[in-house]
């Protein structure tokens, strides 16, 4: 008998273990990537309305960006697509951005290297994704040559030039473990970036804005474009590309993977019912000398319930341990590694949420009396003198 409660309490702790580790890896994926994403794309772009149109009178707008009510930070910043050259072999289109404020998750992200956004008289510093390192073969402290095709006229009209040629010395080398960024973003100070692609004095492609409470950058967006009015238009970080597909993907997670692994709960659960009728069947006489010597049927009843109710608890508690201690384990020894072209990181992320246990816990018990209440009415019905007789 000892056996069958042993395979129902760890029936009920696996479960409760399997849905509190998915629990965490979820929410440590949303975590991550919403981190990744944040820091490099900040909460809100505003750009103007024709792709290949600059936003003039920057100053001015970013000061009616920056007074706008939940704004935090509006950092302008200039965007192109340029031509990075090592050798005759090794050449690539890449986006080049502009700043003097370097995205926040970058600079903490270098893997060789600074991030240096300051001009040089002679020759600008340039920061590349680990991914294009790679494919190009750069290191910190090459000379590569940028080409830019396209040049901004007065008017914002797109015409072809000729190449606008720049050498750049790279100083540093960042790893996000997102490919599409790794592979494409190279950054340089404001300055030489708008020299390189002809942009006019003033003018920027975008501003990144964050806000006070990312809840609320819906609201915000629609605050700041009502404020620029056209042709500037301001987009939140959940409708760019490709983040929107990324938070589509996590999004996706969160509402699938939960659901499946509470099927788990639900089973062990139900081995309560299994354990417990099978304790009926094994205990039949003895139930039958208790009702003989005046026990009630509530009596019994409440007997199975307190016993479905104990494996509950010993099985979410246990559970609960397992689920700490691996996350514990995974969060300070990354056990488990992942590939970084699949799911953007090198490790499961772990985030452990006191709220989830107190939450599955709870409805781990509720799930147990109930499995215990079939059992229980079983076993009070039981018919003392044939109970006695059973054999």
């Amino acid at each position: 008998m000892r056996f069958v409660t042993y395979v129902a309490v760890g029936g009920v702790a696996l479960g409760v273990a399997a849905l509190l580790l998915s629990l965490a890896i979820v929410r440590g994926f949303s975590q991550e990537i919403t981190d990744k994403i944040i820091g490099f794309g900040a909460h809100i772009q505003v750009r103007s309305y024709f792709q290949d149109r600059p936003l003039t009178d920057a100053s001015s707008l970013q000061s009616t960006i920056a007074a706008t009510d939940g704004v935090t930070t509006a950092v302008p910043r200039i965007e192109d697509i340029v031509l990075l050259r090592r050798s005759e072999q090794s050449i690539d289109g890449v986006r080049l951005l502009g700043t003097n404020e370097p995205p926040r998750y970058l600079r903490e992200h270098m893997i060789e290297g600074r991030f240096n956004a300051s001009a040089s008289t002679t020759q600008p510093s340039l920061v590349v994704g680990a991914g294009l390192a790679d494919r190009l073969g750069l290191r910190v402290g090459q000379t590569v040559t940028a080409f830019s095709l396209r040049g901004q006229e007065g008017g914002g009209n797109l015409q072809l030039r000729r190449p606008r040629v720049k050498q750049f010395r790279i100083t540093g080398i960042y790893d996000t473990s997102l490919s599409d960024i790794d592979d494409n973003f190279i950054f340089t100070d404001l300055k030489t970036a708008r020299r390189l692609v002809g942009m006019p004095a003033g003018s920027v492609t975008r501003f990144d804005v964050t806000v006070r409470d990312f809840s609320a950058v819906d609201t915000v967006a629609s605050q700041i474009e009502g404020k620029v009015g056209f042709p500037a238009t301001a987009r939140t970080i959940h409708q760019l590309q490709p983040f929107s597909s990324l938070f589509a993907w996590v999004d996706l997670q969160q509402g699938i993977i939960p659901l499946v692994i509470g099927v788990i709960v639900v089973v062990g659960a139900f081995n309560i019912v299994g354990a417990l009728l099978m304790m009926i069947l094994e205990k039949t006489r003895e139930i039958g000398v208790l009702q003989s010597l005046g026990t009630s049927q509530r009596a019994l009843k409440r007997l199975f319930l307190t016993l479905g109710l104990l494996i509950g608890a010993v099985g979410t508690t246990i559970g609960a341990g397992l689920a700490l201690a691996l996350g514990y384990l995974q969060q300070q020894f990354e056990i488990i590694p992942l590939p970084a072209q699949a799911y953007y990181m090198n490790t499961a992320p772990i985030e452990l949420n006191p709220l989830d246990y107190v939450v599955v816990s709870a409805v781990t018990l509720a799930l147990c009396g109930l499995a215990a209440y079939i059992p229980a009415r079983v076993a009070a019905r039981v018919e003392p003198v044939q109970a006695i007789r059973f054999q």
